[in-house]
């Protein structure tokens, strides 16, 4: 996928659990590429079922959610063939807790398609902590996590399922959809822009 590509944010939906979380994120996010990058966007989030074959039509993908994930077949067979032919899935556990029913799940998921040893934790100095803004430390905190909610637990590392040298599931029990879930005309109240960290994420997607 070319930076010069009009990007769009598409958010996969499936058929158990809560795919529609965090409904305000995808602006944010791409109200960030408009102010901070000059990448062409579609302005308005896109969903498309997991289960069709419009998938293979959107190279960024966004998945997330508090409740089961259990694919159906399709979904399965479409997740898969998706990510091995160049699609980016961007997964966030909207728990924030590793121990949740969205994390369990999903880990499961992903072990049964690509192997119990598929997701590894992604070293702090890897090229997507720089692929735009540069996070020194690996992925920011999210408030959540420093509220001490969920699993009372600040994760300092990152997961993927790594295909060809690329990043093709990047996977964060950070919550970054709930902390990126507000009114982006709010970001110039806080002191740091809390979404930056998305943009690499696009960024990085985009260019790999």
């Amino acid at each position: 996928m070319s930076l010069n590509s009009k990007f769009t944010f598409t958010r996969f939906s499936y058929h158990s659990g809560d795919w529609d979380t965090d409904q305000r994120m995808p602006i944010n996010i791409l109200n960030s590429l408009l102010e901070y990058t000059t990448i062409p966007i579609d302005s308005k989030e896109k969903v498309v079922a997991l289960s069709s074959p419009d998938v293979f039509n959107s190279p960024f993908s966004y998945l997330s959610g508090h409740k089961l994930v259990q694919f159906d077949a399709q979904e399965r067979a479409n997740f898969k063939k998706y990510v091995q032919n160049g699609g980016f899935v961007f997964v966030d556990d909207c728990n924030h807790d590793i121990d949740g029913l969205f994390a369990k799940s999903f880990e499961a998921q992903m072990a049964s398609l690509f192997g119990p040893q598929a997701l590894k934790k992604i070293p702090n100095n890897h090229e997507l902590y720089r692929s735009f803004f540069t996070f020194e430390k690996g992925p920011p905190n999210t408030s959540f996590e420093l509220n001490g909610w969920g699993d009372d637990l600040v994760h300092d590392y990152l997961k993927a399922i790594t295909i060809n040298g690329r990043i093709a599931v990047l996977y964060s029990n950070k919550d970054y959809g709930c902390e990126w879930d507000y009114d982006f005309r709010n970001k110039r109240f806080l002191a740091e822009d809390n979404t930056k960290f998305g943009v690499n994420i696009v960024v990085y997607a985009m260019s790999s």
